[in-house]
């Protein structure tokens, strides 16, 4: 018996090799080349701290929302589906909002609403919070975490309600806890359902990062700011903040992309 491997698990550098392939590189090095001879990139080396920096910043912040966000977003779903309406109504209302008010403004009233009421109360300025709630990072992540939630939330509460009835049925009649039954069968099979959404909320959500620097936060759009301010050189600093995120974009969906295929399917 010989064997003959699909065609997803061979590798063909000859694809490489396509027309439409090697034009794509062929231009991709043009615009490499003109953009290294033609702009101006003199300030690299001045910036090139600070934009490590940002990028440090941009990530973790995207990381940190993302995990809580989804962490709230699970329960609010859940609330959706099973709860009684004392849950489910202020889960739903959440959502709306949040869903319904632009993201800038959110950070705008975390930031320049909550965090002006701090200072009125002597005794939070001589507590261990003061230095915490004085910095504008701690609102930049706090609004970022409640909107992924609110938008995750609504898709959780889909993907909680399209998990077969069947299947949970089954899992209580073989004596099952709640507790267990939730972990083991109904949020897995939620969240493979989910994947292909969430990815894109993902992406969404690294994509509205740039708005942290509205309240003074140094991300990576905060540094291309400061750069165009500080050398009045436009166009390279954008260009690499778009390079950088395409990056980014990239690398989070291979990461779901590789999420989603090592999660067996499983049909009820």
């Amino acid at each position: 018996m010989t064997y003959s491997p699909t065609a997803s698990a061979r590798w063909r550098p000859v694809a490489l090799l396509a027309p439409h392939r090697i034009a794509l590189i062929a231009i991709a090095i043009a615009l490499i080349t003109l953009a290294a001879v033609l702009m101006r990139w003199d300030w690299l080396a001045d910036y090139y701290t600070l934009a490590i920096v940002g990028l440090w910043r941009t990530i973790w912040i995207l990381i940190v929302t993302s995990i809580f966000g989804f962490v709230l977003a699970v329960p609010l779903g859940l609330a959706q589906v099973t709860g009684p309406i004392w849950l489910s109504l202020p889960a739903k209302a959440f959502c709306t909002v949040i869903r319904g008010t632009p993201l800038l403004l959110q950070i705008w009233l975390l930031y320049y609403g909550l965090g002006s009421l701090f200072p009125q109360y002597p005794w939070i300025r001589e507590s261990d919070l003061w230095p915490l709630v004085r910095q504008a990072w701690p609102y930049a992540v706090l609004a970022l975490t409640l909107s992924f939630a609110g938008y995750v939330g609504e898709i959780m509460r889909g993907a909680l309600a399209g998990v077969p009835r069947g299947q949970l049925e089954a899992a209580r009649a073989f004596g099952m806890s709640r507790w267990k039954l939730f972990r083991r069968i109904w949020l897995p099979q939620a969240v493979h359902k989910a994947l292909p959404t969430l990815a894109g909320e993902t992406v969404g959500q690294l994509k509205a990062t740039p708005l942290v620097a509205t309240i003074t936060v140094i991300d990576l759009y905060a540094v291309a700011l400061r750069v165009r301010q500080d050398t009045f050189v436009i166009y390279e600093p954008f260009l690499l903040l778009a390079l950088a995120y395409m990056v980014l974009t990239g690398c989070l969906v291979w990461f779901f992309n590789s999420l989603e295929a090592r999660i067996p399917v499983r049909v009820g």
